[in-house]
């Protein structure tokens, strides 16, 4: 597949662009210029200074653990000028310029190429994840669940460096006025952080998993400052042009679904009709099929995925038969572009058993993971039936970048869905569960979704989404568009028996929006539940725009301020097209509404 990015615009407009664009290059390039000289004779008189240094003032992360104590050097008047403004945006200031300095010392004529800044620093954030994780392998891990958490984060860190190593290779490409389209490194870097967060998170709370939070604090830092540098290398490298939201309202194309379907008897007919999309009869053809009956090349997913060629030119298709497959199935990150299909989301089904109280980290919990980037469900279904008394236990965990999911069905209890990292776009699904049972850190849009809560066990508390953003600078959030906030139909008689709410700060800058969506009136009038006292209440961002429904109104909301009633304008940023900057997700043929409704 390509990815790239259009913008359709009149050609009256574009030549009136192209002209200020001009103007604008004419100036920015007088000022690069300027910039660069003083930089560069900066850097020499720095070089040439005595490196006297200083103890600088330690900044303290989220949770207040501290970053090294690598002093800051002094710079010469031009360098530091040039050294404030790139660490402008950043978190951790103190520490981006000393990695600036070390940069200029070793390389003044990095001053002249901001490619090289970025470069550095995400080579620094490589090394940090290795110095960490070598001295967390010297921890003494003295259970079964601490061991397993361990392996989560062996395989985490591994995706990390694998995700740093690209963002170098990727900024070693980029051309001067060029950047990569999609925003690859951003979704990269947010993944970097999201995989450390979910080592961290794998461990049981105590001595062992602070030892590990502690650890990977300093890796963590220069993971936010890589993506501080990656925002302010757009702005050099575009002279300060920002691409404006898109104020067309796009209609959204049609793809045939691939089968009838499966629905509950439960749905209404306007149900049926928001999962029923096209035409049921158009398949693609499956290079192998598995059937349980024999009637195929497999008798099981698994063994269908292991004779997947290494080597593919293409998109792989795998056709599921009807029937119910209790399998862990992984699709691992070295198979791309896979397409798996099925008969309809309640008759091919995948499932599983696995959860935290059996002592299994939420993370190996999942009865299926799609970690393979351009990877497509259509027409499948994924449960976990561990039920609500084993806590955490999930039906799906996706992390491979542009992963796609159409007229599929997730369902479990707590934490039904992960959508841990990168870009995913989900359409005409059916989502079930009861707490935090839609989470993560992707940034991840559902369009024209059905999102059922269940009941859940009596001193319990239904939550939809529990989002997962650690750093203010991760281009990540859940976005629910043009959806319904429904209880399931064996839970409408007690729902109301029960608090129930559209979501909670699982992370310090958590971001959620709700849009263009039907919510019923079980939700609670607060709206959202603090994870722990104040915890990010300050920080999160809650945005709700042109709701229906009786649950939708806000005037008894949570008063935080981070949630608020957005209008158009802000809620256009959260859209298929710009937030997920969504071409790739037309480009695979899903039906998609890439702008607002009317």
């Amino acid at each position: 597949m390509v990815f790239q990015d259009f913008d359709i615009i009149q050609e009256r407009r574009r030549q009136e662009r192209q002209r200020k664009l001009k103007k604008r290059l004419i100036i920015a390039l007088v000022a690069i210029f300027v910039i660069a000289g003083i930089a560069a004779a900066g850097a020499l008189a720095f070089i040439s200074m005595k490196n006297s240094s200083k103890k600088s003032e330690k900044n303290k992360s989220d949770d207040n653990s501290k970053a090294d104590d690598t002093p800051s050097p002094s710079f010469g008047e031009g360098a530091s000028e040039f050294i404030k403004s790139f660490c402008e945006i950043s978190t951790f200031k103190d520490y981006c310029a000393n990695t600036i300095g070390k940069t200029l010392e070793e390389n003044p004529q990095s001053a002249t190429q901001p490619k090289e800044l970025v470069k550095s620093f995400i080579t620094k954030t490589t090394d940090e994840l290795d110095k960490a994780f070598t001295k967390a392998s010297t921890f003494e891990l003295k259970t079964d669940v601490e061991r397993k958490a361990f392996d989560v984060c062996k395989e985490v860190m591994a995706n990390a460096k694998e995700e740093l190593q690209s963002s170098v290779d990727r900024v070693g490409t980029i051309e001067p006025g060029k950047l990569p389209s999609n925003g690859d490194l951003n979704t990269w870097l947010s993944a970097v952080m999201s995989y450390q967060e979910t080592c961290i998170d794998s461990f049981p709370d105590g001595p062992l998993k602070n030892d590990f939070r502690t650890t990977l604090n300093s890796s963590q830092v220069y993971t936010s400052n890589s993506l501080a540098m990656v925002r302010q290398l757009s702005s050099l490298m575009t002279l300060g042009k920002e691409k404006p939201p898109a104020k067309r309202r796009l209609l959204q194309t049609k793809f045939p679904l691939l089968a009838k379907g499966g629905y509950p008897s439960w749905f209404n007919h306007e149900e049926r009709r928001l999962l029923k999309e096209a035409d049921d009869d158009k398949k693609p053809i499956p290079n192998v099929t598995v059937a349980q009956d024999g009637s195929g090349n497999f008798r099981t997913i698994n063994e269908a995925l292991a004779a997947v060629p290494q080597k593919y030119g293409g998109r792989y298709v795998i056709y599921v038969k009807a029937g119910i497959y209790d399998e862990t199935v992984i699709v691992p990150k070295k198979m791309v572009n896979l397409t798996i299909f099925g008969d309809g989301s309640q008759k091919s089904i995948i499932t599983g058993a696995k959860n935290f109280v059996d002592g299994f980290p939420t993370y190996q919990t999942a009865s299926f993971v799609a970690s393979g980037p351009g990877f497509i469900a259509k027409s499948m279904g994924f449960r976990n039936t561990a039920g609500p008394d084993k806590h955490q236990a999930v039906a799906a965990r996706v992390d491979g970048d542009r992963a796609i999911f159409l007229n599929c069905r997730f369902e479990g209890f707590q934490d039904t869905l992960y959508t841990q990292t990168h870009r995913q776009f989900y359409r005409s699904c059916v989502i079930a569960g009861t707490i935090d049972f839609i989470f993560g850190d992707a940034t991840v849009v559902f369009q024209n979704c059905l999102i059922y809560v269940r009941k859940p066990n009596d001193n319990q508390k239904n939550i939809v989404t529990a989002q997962g953003r650690k750093d203010k600078l991760e281009t990540t959030g859940i976005v629910i568009q043009n959806s319904k906030i429904l209880p399931e139909e064996p839970f409408k008689p007690l729902a109301k028996q029960f608090k129930n709410y559209l979501g909670r700060p699982w992370k310090v800058y958590s971001r959620t929006i709700i849009m263009e969506t039907l919510i019923e009136d079980f939700i609670d009038p607060a709206g959202w539940l603090e994870w722990e006292g104040d915890f990010a209440l300050s920080t999160l961002f809650y945005g709700e725009f042109n709701n229906t429904g009786p649950g939708a109104r806000t005037d008894g909301r949570v008063k935080w301020a981070g949630r608020r009633d957005i209008n158009r304008e802000e809620a256009q940023k959260y859209t298929v097209e710009t937030f997920l900057k969504g071409t790739w997700v037309k480009e695979a043929g899903a039906p998609v509404r890439m702008g607002l409704g009317s």
